[in-house]
């Protein structure tokens, strides 16, 4: 260590020593500063308490605790540690591993499961624990969350993870194969600040020099090990390194993988938000639908409009989505949740908004498209309590791709047909907008009309994007009624290229006519995604192309709630390239973060009978409308284990049964059991309205109208449901 690293070490253990005493911060509470929390290895954390206190002293009794972990200085809890000792509990912000005044080295989250787990086994000991943790914060903060609750704390009762850190092999870290810019951002910005190195003032200099010239660092990708400044930071830079040389889906991103490792999770109530626009919007949801597979205990999601961390703000981006959209107090609802299950509080939660049911959604586009005072687009919403994610109601609907630019959802019917296009990764399509955090100085974050200008770096000419012969659009007639589309989107294609490796990129728009206020009309962003075509096949495994060979590619786009309005447009853009939001494909096929060179390639979008290329959309039927192809009401529903039977319906669409239980909506044909046993999972057969309903589990059968065992033999008359007239 250098002799003035030494120093500032001796000074801030000093420092540390000196505050770890009770600090009055007024009457009602009592702050302790900088206690030093050992580790299992000996490595301390520095954290903060926050006390409810009487007469300027720390009160008696035990109570519930709110806990913090984060990377950001937990100087910066202040707030919520007033808020929440003031109310009855106490407040405990702690900084993690190697970050502001905390020992250890940092690594992304790989030490906050353990580390965790002695955190809360120390307030489990201390005489003002009742022995019951919840546990707040956002992003990296709602990451360390995850972390704590997948190595299952004994004292941890509860947690709100908001737009999380989870599952980023799948997507929000490499996605679908590509990596997202962001976090490469969020390196540079942090291992100036608050890091090891950054205690050293010369070196916590040059750090912040180079965070301050980043964009032509990101001209001058990839980033190697040695050849930048980073080398300072060391355990930054390494981590950075692998991140984007890590392209699969392997264990070095196997922290906060619930969507394979849900089982790991710890059983406890959990409320998940996120917003449509945020950066972890697509994990959000997965987690969601994990989470209630595998817990017995209450998952709740929240989700609205809103931009990574801003649920108090009902503008993001060039669009307002109306009042209503935010969330004004930021802490009353959360701890509106802990006073539920840490303390027994018989209020809100499974009565009223926002906990009326298990999921809220708000469903953004029902305003009227005016020009806000602050020249902003009103795209408007409202909330929607619902039962289920995703919800059971929506109709996968297919528009395709066809010539010209066309969107409809009639298949092409034509044996050729397709568009080419070059993909030049030296001057790659702009990002403006999108499902984005840790933007800052390089990234447009939210809802944006997509057109260039002086607030896009790499693209300040008001030009439409669309405008690039490298976007190739797809866009259907003005729509003749409204159109919600809720749910998660995936654009299917089927793609060829020069280049043995290469991009594609979807994004999902709403168009605006042109009107007074926007007399270009307005070209608002709802959702994008990428697939890097080695991983076309596989998130796990790489594969790269035979020039000319035409595969299918999938590109799931982050889930939305949107109505598009009569006489709007459903447009979809189809690229290579959508800079900085991801990386750039050299499209040479060498080894990920490590190439010298780049090629030009021409990339194409088949769209004709044997290719049809198409993005499917989650359509909400309207009201009134059938919802299911079959609806057994009055069934005694079993479930193959055994189980007491109870009574419900099941609700069937196409092969699939959708919903068991409490269902609500119509269907084409509904059937009376009239008490008969049925069983999900199986088979369920009616023979007299000539209608079968399957689930995976092929070859266990029960015959509609016949009490029997869940496990009865196949019928003499079933059949496979392909042979049912519908």
């Amino acid at each position: 260590m250098k002799p003035r690293l030494l120093l500032l070490a001796c000074l801030c253990s000093v420092s540390a020593f000196l505050l770890h005493a009770e600090q009055p911060a007024s009457p009602d509470l009592v702050v302790q500063k900088n206690i030093m929390v050992p580790m299992r290895d000996g490595v301390k954390l520095a954290t903060d308490l926050y006390l409810p206190a009487k007469d300027g002293k720390a009160a008696d009794g035990k109570l519930p605790v709110i806990l913090t972990r984060s990377p950001y200085n937990k100087d910066g809890a202040k707030m919520e540690g007033e808020y929440f000792a003031r109310r009855g509990y106490v407040f405990v912000a702690q900084d993690t591993r190697g970050r502001y005044a905390s020992e250890g080295v940092w690594h992304m989250l790989t030490d906050d499961g353990r580390d965790g787990v002695d955190c809360a086994a120390w307030i489990g000991r201390q005489p003002w624990s009742d022995g019951k943790i919840g546990m707040i914060g956002t992003s990296y903060v709602g990451g360390t969350q995850h972390a704590m609750a997948m190595e299952r704390a004994p004292e941890l009762a509860t947690v709100i993870p908001v737009d999380a850190v989870s599952n980023p092999g799948f997507q929000s870290m490499r996605n679908a194969g590509a990596f997202e810019l962001r976090f490469w951002n969020w390196i540079l910005r942090h291992a100036g600040r608050g890091s090891r190195a950054s205690h050293d003032p010369a070196t916590a200099t040059m750090l912040k020099e180079m965070a301050d010239n980043r964009l032509q660092y990101l001209a001058n990708l990839p980033l190697r090990r040695g050849a930048t400044p980073l080398k300072f930071a060391p355990e930054y830079e390494d981590w950075l390194v692998e991140a984007m040389r890590h392209g699969a889906n392997d264990s070095f991103w196997e922290q906060n993988n619930i969507i394979e490792h849900a089982d790991r999770y710890k059983d406890m109530p959990v409320c998940l938000v996120g917003g449509w626009y945020d950066s972890w919007a697509g994990n959000t949801v997965a987690n969601f639908v994990a989470l209630t597979k595998t817990l017995k205990s209450d998952v709740y999601l929240i989700m609205g409009p809103w931009i990574h961390g801003q649920q108090a703000r009902s503008t993001h981006g060039q669009v307002d989505f109306g009042k209503d959209a935010a969330i004004p107090d930021e802490l009353a609802w959360r701890m509106e949740w802990y006073d539920h299950w840490l303390k027994g509080a018989e209020n809100s939660v499974g009565k009223a908004a926002p906990f009326a049911t298990k999921v809220r959604i708000f469903v953004m586009g029902t305003g009227d498209g005016h020009k806000t005072e602050k020249g902003l687009l009103f795209h408007g919403g409202e909330w929607r309590d619902e039962k289920e994610w995703p919800l059971v109601r929506t109709r996968s609907t297919s528009f395709f791709f066809g010539k010209d630019g066309t969107l409809s959802t009639t298949k092409p019917e034509t044996p050729t047909g397709g568009t080419a296009f070059t993909f030049d990764p030296k001057n790659p399509v702009p990002t403006i907008g999108g499902n984005i955090s840790s933007a800052a100085g390089i990234l447009l974050q939210g809802a944006w009309d997509q057109r260039g200008g002086p607030h896009v770096w790499n693209w300040t000419l008001p030009i439409p994007v669309s405008a690039r012969n490298d976007v190739v659009v797809f866009q259907t007639q003005p729509l003749g009624e409204d159109l919600e589309v809720t749910g998660p989107l995936e654009v299917k294609l089927w793609v060829s290229s020069t280049a043995v490796d290469t991009d594609f990129t979807a994004k999902l728009l709403d168009v605006y006519p042109a009107s007074a206020d926007w007399p270009g009309g307005f070209d608002l962003n709802i959702a994008d995604g990428i697939a890097r075509a080695r991983f076309r096949d596989s998130l796990k495994e790489e594969h790269l192309m035979e020039p000319g060979k035409v595969y299918p590619v999938t590109v799931k786009l982050y889930p939305t709630s949107n109505v598009f309005k009569k006489g709007h447009r459903l447009r979809v853009d189809i690229s290579s390239s959508n800079f900085p939001r991801f990386d750039l494909n050299p499209n040479t096929g060498e080894p990920l973060n490590d190439h010298r060179r780049t090629v030009t390639a021409v990339n194409t979008i088949l769209h004709n009978a044997e290719h049809p290329s198409q993005i499917v959309l989650p359509v909400v039927a309207k009201a009134g409308a059938a919802q299911f192809d079959l609806l057994i009401k009055n069934a005694r529903i079993a479930d193959g284990t055994g189980a007491a039977l109870k009574n419900g319906s099941i609700a069937v669409k196409g092969e699939r049964i959708v919903a068991v239980g409490e269902v609500t909506g119509g269907a084409a044909t509904e059937i009376d059991a009239q008490g008969s046993v049925a069983a999900p999972g199986f088979i369920a057969v009616h023979t007299h309205s000539e209608r079968i309903a399957r689930t995976p589990a092929a070859g266990n059968f029960v015959r509609m109208g016949v009490t029997g065992p869940p496990h009865s033999p196949a019928p003499s008359d079933a059949r496979p449901v392909s042979s049912v007239a519908r």
